[in-house]
């Protein structure tokens, strides 16, 4: 899955209920810019006035019917791999990272100091850590299979029970 830099000025969204919840999209309309898992107003008013974009309810967008499916069958069991196009905004590399993160394959897990070793980058954990934070599109880009070098689950921005719930779909298969 590759990862391209968004260069729009209109921000899409819609918001679909899943099996974790209710979830936030974002998208240029053709991309998948973001999968959000909470905050939403929070989130559409960052997008707003950081980003200097307009944003439009947009419940019929293609990328979303899409995504919205494979969510479904992610959740399902049926699906262990995305191919929905995506466009993160993010500097070049937080997009490294976000790449890496593509590659953990469904079921397993990583540390950061592996991820920043796949980079080469390898004395950059805690940066890679920060940019796995800030990971736009939750789930596709999987950010939830990293943990902590002694197996903990450390830091995931939709919380930690969510995380558990995520990894354990994905060990049940």
């Amino acid at each position: 899955m590759t990862l391209i830099q968004p260069t729009a000025t209109t921000v899409r969204y819609t918001v679909i209920d899943a099996a974790l919840g209710r979830i936030l999209l974002t998208s240029d309309g053709d991309h998948l810019t973001g999968l959000y898992l909470g905050d939403f107003d929070q989130i559409l008013e960052r997008l707003a006035t950081a980003g200097g974009v307009e944003l439009v309810v947009d419940d019929e967008l293609n990328v979303f019917a899409a995504a919205g499916e494979q969510l479904a069958e992610y959740f399902a069991g049926t699906r262990i791999e995305f191919d929905v196009p995506l466009a993160p905004k993010g500097t070049e590399f937080q997009r490294k990272v976000w790449q890496a993160l593509t590659t953990i394959p469904y079921g397993a897990t990583a540390g950061y100091g592996e991820l920043a070793a796949w980079i080469n980058r390898p004395s950059a954990a805690r940066a890679v850590g920060a940019a796995n934070g800030r990971n736009p599109i939750s789930i596709i880009v999987p950010c939830h299979r990293v943990i902590g070098a002694n197996g903990a689950l450390t830091g995931y921005a939709w919380g930690e029970e969510k995380k558990r719930t995520l990894l354990d779909l994905e060990a049940a298969r």
